[in-house]
């Protein structure tokens, strides 16, 4: 947990970065610090592992007034992830990676044990990464050491300043839903800097958004969206905060429609004159257990000879997402694919479809919700990282 208590910093040349913060994270939250440049959100983190010392009020971090800790143990119960990484490049990934436990004492060996543990978590192979120097690594590999490196100790608090900035938007993306995939296993405090209002949408549970010095308001991305607290909010957010909405209302059962089906034994005689019956231009088609294996058209079905099965005839399903996915993955889907609608699932098993319709009504069911205070699930982050 971490408490701010009316914080305050000024600088030597008069300058005020932070006035009055008073705000308080959760132990296992996730919180992001969104505002321009100069709006004191980074001075805000830094307060945290005393690179600057505030100059006002109190800083609690799971209870204990950290004015009174030595900085350089505080420090290093503190995971730190940056823009830039700041990997050595003269040690190995895995000797970066067990810095921080080095330096606390723990014994080599276990070190790099556990080191190896982080690296794996984090999607790299320590036999394949290992020994390599982060010269010889991509960007978005360089950024998972970082996160790897920050964790290895076990902190219970982690820091981030703007730790996806440096690397392509593709990279950016799946590097933000693998570390919420991590950040559900792991449940860390975690304060992350960012100036960018849809990386904290997506992001934090909650949100804190900063205009000169000052928080503008302090809650949850669906309230920040949808009820901004001040016009400063507003105009920060954006006039296609609805847009932005979609990136963190997840897809649930409710929303989606059940399609016509044919079986993949099912003979395609059959199965068309049952489609026609219903006047359906289209099925997907299911196996035995309720598994996807694609679509097929009504008057393919009709043309197929006579010992053709449903099977042989189908196409594959190119859109889809996993149920728990945020709906913007769904419309990227249907645009990537130029497709009418989504099919669900949940590992390999068919839920149903996403159609246009279904997803603006899910929509205003999440705003609806928000109105009366009763939230829609989160998104599963675990689903998306493994779509």
């Amino acid at each position: 947990m971490i408490r701010f208590e009316q914080v305050g910093k000024v600088y030597p040349d008069g300058t005020t970065a932070v006035d009055g913060l008073s705000f308080e994270v959760a132990e296992g939250e996730l919180v992001t610090l969104v505002g321009p440049s100069g709006c004191g959100k980074t001075t805000t983190m830094m307060m945290v592992n005393r690179l600057i010392e505030p100059t006002s009020g109190r800083i609690l971090v799971d209870g204990e007034d950290i004015a009174g800790t030595d900085p350089v143990k505080l420090r290093r119960r503190i995971g730190y992830v940056i823009q830039q990484v700041g990997l050595f490049p003269h040690r190995t990934v895995l000797d970066n990676t067990a810095t921080v436990p080095a330096l606390v004492g723990w014994k080599r060996a276990r070190a790099r044990e556990r080191a190896a543990e982080l690296l794996d978590l984090v999607g790299l192979d320590p036999a394949t990464y290992g020994s390599r120097y982060p010269a010889q690594l991509s960007g978005g590999q360089r950024q998972r050491v970082g996160v790897a490196r920050a964790l290895a100790a076990d902190p219970p608090v982690l820091l981030m300043d703007e730790p996806f900035g440096a690397v392509d938007p593709v990279v950016r993306e799946r590097l933000q839903n693998e570390f919420l995939s991590l950040q559900q296993r792991v449940r860390k405090t975690v304060l992350m800097v960012t100036h960018d209002i849809e990386e904290a949408v997506r992001m934090g549970d909650r949100i804190a958004v900063y205009g000169e010095g000052r928080i503008e308001q302090f809650d949850t991305p669906a309230a920040v969206l949808g009820t901004p607290a001040t016009p400063y909010v507003a105009r920060f957010v954006g006039s296609d905060r609805g847009l932005k909405r979609l990136s963190v209302t997840a897809i649930e059962p409710e929303d989606l429609e059940e399609p016509p089906v044919a079986r993949l034994e099912e003979p395609a005689g059959d199965a068309a004159a049952r489609l026609v019956a219903a006047g359906a231009r289209w099925a997907v088609v299911l196996g035995g257990s309720g598994e996807l294996h694609g679509w097929v058209a009504t008057d393919v079905l009709r043309a197929a000879g006579e010992r053709a099965t449903v099977g042989t005839l189908a196409r594959r399903m190119d859109a889809w997402v996993p149920v728990g996915a945020p709906l913007k993955q769904a419309f990227s889907e249907m645009l990537q694919h130029d497709a009418g609608w989504v099919a669900v699932l949940d590992g390999a098993r068919f839920l149903g479809v996403l159609t246009p319709a279904k997803l603006h009504e899910a929509l205003r069911r999440s705003v609806d919700a928000d109105a009366q205070g009763v939230g829609r699930e989160e998104v599963d982050f675990d689903s998306v990282a493994d779509a």
